[in-house]
C-alpha cells in the first residue's frame, strides 16, 4: 500500500509564496514519475506540474511557468512544489500523484496513487 501525504498549503496574499511537500510511504515510488494537480471549486482537476524519475525532466502548465518549480528528493521519497508570485486564480486544492512509469505525464489517468490534497488559498 502506498500513501502520499501533502503538506504546506495555507492562506497567502497575492504575490506571496508557498512550498508544498508530498511524502510517500509504503512501497517506494522513487523509480516513478510524480505530478502535481489542482482542483478549484466547481472545476475539474487539472495538471499543474510533473517531474521525471530522476528529476531531469519537468513540465508545467502554461499559466504557472516561471512561477512554480517542481523538484524531488528520491532519498526522502518526497516531491516539492515551490510556488512563487501566487495569484488568486491559483486557489485550489493541490494534489500530488505518483505513477510507476518513469516518464512524466500530464494525464490524470496515468497516475496510480494520489494524496488527499492540501488547500491553497490566495487572497487578492
Amino acid at each position: 500500500q502506498v500513501q502520499l501525504v501533502e503538506s504546506g498549503g495555507g492562506l497567502v496574499q497575492a504575490g506571496g509564496s508557498l512550498r508544498l511537500s508530498c511524502a510517500a510511504s509504503g512501497r517506494t515510488l522513487s523509480n516513478g514519475a510524480k505530478g502535481w494537480f489542482r482542483q478549484a471549486p466547481g472545476k475539474e482537476r487539472e495538471f499543474v506540474a510533473a517531474i521525471s524519475r530522476t528529476g531531469g525532466s519537468t513540465y508545467y502548465k502554461d499559466s504557472v511557468k516561471g512561477r512554480f518549480t517542481v523538484s524531488r528528493d528520491n532519498a526522502k521519497n518526497t516531491v516539492y512544489l515551490q510556488m512563487n508570485n501566487l495569484k488568486p486564480e491559483d486557489t485550489a486544492v493541490y494534489y500530488c500523484a505518483a505513477r510507476t512509469g518513469t516518464r512524466y505525464s500530464t494525464a490524470l489517468n496515468d497516475y496510480d496513487y494520489w494524496g488527499q490534497g492540501t488547500q491553497v488559498t490566495v487572497s487578492s
